[in-house]
């Protein structure tokens, strides 16, 4: 057991900052530091002002930290919902872009009362509807897409193409065409995450690579002189080399307003009864509501005191800033799992870090908006190429390939499902996939919505926990929901004896939900699983019961 589980938990509330402020304040400074470039890349990428994820940000730390239910989350706009943003733009706006913003803040604030309604009602545990490979998927794609389209601005190219795929395809034309000095800023900042990602040295990797690539971008910046409008050519002495001449100038940098007050906008409502304007609405919440929840518990897993967020808590509160962000212009937020590591790494205690972050956000943006206005474009577009590719990398594939063949075909389709059609449609294609699979191996159309299972108390402080039937992603919510309320260190054993199918998503769950129980100080364990074959030789695959 770790030593941090074993000495007293950092106070809460008031309490709580007095007892850390020291370390929290620290922390919040570096989280800062990270969460600044990556807010103003993120909003544009989205089609927003730059401006709207810093908002977004602001009221995730000062606001959110407040009253939600988790202790080491920061709360701010992610990557993960880009492509979500975008297309609502765009779909609302139909090419008037300050429109589509508009109309997309008022998605924004409906999406947010869902949000808080899911939290109220305890839905939290929905999430659990989702299957594994269905989720890593969507975030897959999610990566794709933003390296295809953030790719063009790093190289200093508009593209031309309006659809995705048209965008994907025009790369090759735009890696001919590229500016030189635009394209050498960026790409000195993608080559800087690179190398900053292998490094080991623990001293050098306390300085966040968010922060250098933007010092290196502002400082080759000055050095191009992008401050003003001028032409140039690229080695105009080689003979080898058509003679291009390219133009570098203020486009090629972050637009912020001088005044913080004149970066806030307003909904507007008028498209409330469209259809797309509803399909924007269900994807924002949707995919925000699940990216949030699955964050928050992943960050309670790195947290060195073990403790555990209150989910529905954590979603209402985040709704809540989601509802103030959207009504001011800001991006929607999820509790960000890169910020929320780094948060953790640093030595944060409680909320108060995330609280002191938000608060340098708005300190920062107040008085030196004209810092802001000179990172160039490239540079965070390099931080969005790079987030994309740890979305989407090879080890994300080969990870979901060692868990089976049948995970690696649904997470490929969901892939395939989200670039091809839209995020929503893409996500359901995969879902329906999964189930036909299940289908295949005998799971029966009575028991997709349906666990069976039989909770049987054999002495005071014992729990054998009996499952039967099928045991699949879209059955075990009931179950999901008993174990979060179940008593504290007990005795407690899962019985799969009797289930004919379990899939991997189930397995996931039960396996981290022993491990969890044990480290808490309970006694847990799984029983009956040696009659049953593995669909592959990982430990958390998914498993069918041998026939007698």
């Amino acid at each position: 057991m770790s030593q941090a589980s074993t000495v007293a938990l950092p106070k809460t509330g008031i309490p709580g900052l007095i007892e850390n402020w020291r370390s929290d304040l620290l922390s919040g400074f570096l989280v800062f530091l990270i969460a600044l470039p990556l807010c103003l890349g993120i909003a544009m990428a989205s089609g927003f002002p730059p401006m709207a994820g810093i908002i977004s940000a602001i009221i995730g730390g000062v606001v959110v930290s407040r009253i939600n239910g988790s202790y080491m989350t920061i709360n701010g706009p992610a990557a993960g919902l880009i492509v979500v943003i975008v297309d609502a733009v765009q779909s609302l706006g139909q090419g008037d872009a300050m429109a589509g913003y508009r109309y997309t803040l008022a998605a924004i604030v409906v999406a947010s009362v869902l949000q808080v309604l899911l939290g109220v009602f305890k839905a939290g545990k929905l999430s659990a509807f989702f299957p594994s490979s269905v989720v890593h998927g969507m975030l897959a794609a999610i990566g794709i897409i933003i390296m295809a389209k953030q790719i063009h601005t790093l190289l200093g190219v508009k593209p031309e193409a309006k659809t995705l795929l048209g965008t994907i395809a025009e790369i090759p034309h735009s890696i001919v065409e590229m500016n030189p000095e635009v394209s050498l800023i960026g790409l000195c900042g993608l080559a800087l995450l690179i190398l900053w990602s292998v490094i080991k040295q623990p001293t050098l990797k306390m300085i966040p690579a968010p922060l250098l690539v933007v010092m290196l971008g502002l400082a080759l910046g000055q050095f191009f002189d992008l401050d003003h409008i001028h032409q140039y050519l690229f080695l105009p002495d080689a003979e080898i080399l058509p003679h291009h001449e390219f133009t570098v100038g203020p486009a090629f940098l972050v637009a912020v307003p001088e005044n913080f007050m004149s970066g806030f906008y307003f909904p507007d409502f008028s498209k409330i009864a469209d259809h797309e304007f509803w399909i924007s609405v269900v994807t924002i919440w949707l995919v925000g509501s699940l990216e949030s929840l699955l964050s928050a518990s992943a960050v309670d897993k790195l947290d060195p005191y073990k403790r555990n967020s209150n989910l529905n808590r954590d979603l209402a509160a985040v709704g809540v800033g989601n509802l103030v962000s959207g009504m001011i212009g800001g991006l929607p937020m999820i509790a960000e799992i890169v910020r929320s590591s780094a948060n953790i790494n640093n030595g944060a205690k409680t909320g108060w870090a995330n609280f002191f972050h938000g608060l340098f956000l708005l300190i920062f943006v107040a008085l030196f908006p004209r810092l802001i206005h000179e990172i160039p474009l490239t540079s965070l577009a390099a931080l969005l190429v790079f987030t994309g590719f740890r979305l989407a990398s090879p080890k994300e594939f080969a990870k979901t390939l060692t868990v089976g063949l049948d995970n690696f075909a649904v997470f490929v389709i969901t892939i395939i499902g989200v670039i091809a059609t839209d995020l929503l449609v893409g996500v359901a294609i995969g879902i329906v996939v999964e189930l036909l699979i299940h289908v295949s191996r005998g799971l029966k159309p009575g028991n997709i919505f349906s666990m069976a299972y039989h909770v049987n108390q054999t002495n005071a402080d014992t729990y054998h926990i009996a499952v039967s039937g099928a045991a699949v992603f879209s059955n075990f919510i009931s179950l999901k929901s008993l174990l979060a309320d179940f008593p504290e260190k007990q005795n407690v054993f899962f019985d799969l004896t009797d289930v004919d199918l379990i899939d991997h998503t189930v397995m996931e769950f039960i396996h981290h939900y022993t491990e969890e129980y044990n480290h808490a100080g309970g006694r847990c364990q799984i029983l009956g699983l040696d009659d049953h074959h593995s669909y592959s030789d990982h430990h958390l695959a998914a498993r069918r019961k041998l026939s007698v």
